[in-house]
């Protein structure tokens, strides 16, 4: 099958010493909320043993990197840098000698903390707001996804509007991509997210999902976090617990469109759609054949 996906400059991503190399291969980003209020799970993992355990499982689930959380992006009151720190720098200390380690943070504090404790991805949901975050990734060493938002970090953003969704977000993401780079963060170490219902509609996701491809131009791997979002949920008509297929559905016309890295609550289910991904674009071989390859015949 011909593959029409727009081409990377830097296939092979850098975190920090480890390539995750992206020309042939679909990356799944587990996700680890070290929250007591997230979205998804509503705490089921801040225990510290929850969330070891969590990513844990995730790296035996085929997860590639792994996500933790020690804030989620809805609004809410601010929580204190030292209490971020304590909720991820643990985690990060138990999962960074098995996996590379991602911390979702738009706070420069604890991104330096991470990166000193062995992340190798700082995940800023804010695209570098803070105009100290791209030094302090470029200092350490690690790698950065730059994702497009509108707001100040846990701020409510009604009726957000957009001139041309998909051409605002591009114009943003290339601007914020100029910042990494001029703070000394190498291309190799860069991905963009989009911003699945980051200060979005339903209506304006699903355009930007349609028209992922066009981001394409951009050259760098482009990550799409979607997994059991808003849009799955108000599109279908399902609850947060029954959004997976959804969410499937979405991360494969995303990876068919561009996308690179997928970010995901349910990674088992997230890894196999992947990888059948994979094979019908001829980037891997099945585990076995079987089926019609004797010459009794097995059907």
């Amino acid at each position: 099958m011909a593959d029409a996906r727009p081409t990377l400059r830097e296939p092979v991503l850098d975190l920090a010493g480890t390539p995750l190399d992206l020309s042939r291969h679909l990356a799944v980003m587990a996700i680890v909320n070290r929250t007591p209020d997230s979205f998804y799970d509503g705490g089921a993992t801040f225990a510290l043993d929850a969330a070891v355990a969590a990513g844990v499982a995730a790296v035996q689930a085929g997860a590639d990197v792994v996500d933790v959380g020690g804030v989620k992006f809805a609004p809410g009151p601010p929580v204190p840098v030292d209490e971020e720190i304590a909720r991820v720098i643990p985690v990060v200390r138990e999962l960074a000698p098995l996996v590379p380690v991602s911390v979702d943070t738009f706070q420069p504090e604890v991104a330096r903390a991470a990166i000193e404790a062995g992340a190798a991805l700082i995940n800023d949901t804010t695209g570098l707001r803070d105009p100290a975050m791209a030094g302090v990734i470029a200092e350490g060493g690690a790698a950065v996804v730059i994702a497009h938002s509108l707001a100040a970090p846990r701020t409510p953003h009604p009726l957000p509007h957009y001139d041309d969704v998909v051409g605002d977000v591009a114009a943003f993401l290339a601007e914020r991509r100029t910042r990494a780079i001029d703070s000394g963060v190498p291309d190799d170490r860069i991905v963009l997210d989009p911003g699945h219902d980051l200060n979005k509609s339903t209506r304006q996701t699903l355009e930007l999902t349609r028209r992922l491809g066009e981001l394409g131009a951009l050259g760098a791997p482009l990550l799409v976090a979607l997994s059991n979002k808003d849009f799955v949920g108000e599109t279908l008509d399902r609850a947060r617990g029954e959004r997976l297929p959804g969410s499937l559905a979405a991360a494969v016309y995303c990876a068919l469109h561009g996308a690179r890295i997928v970010r995901a609550h349910n990674v088992r289910e997230t890894v196999d759609a992947l990888r059948m991904v994979e094979a019908i674009l001829g980037w891997r071989e099945p585990e076995y054949e079987l089926h019609n390859t004797r010459p009794e015949g097995n059907d």
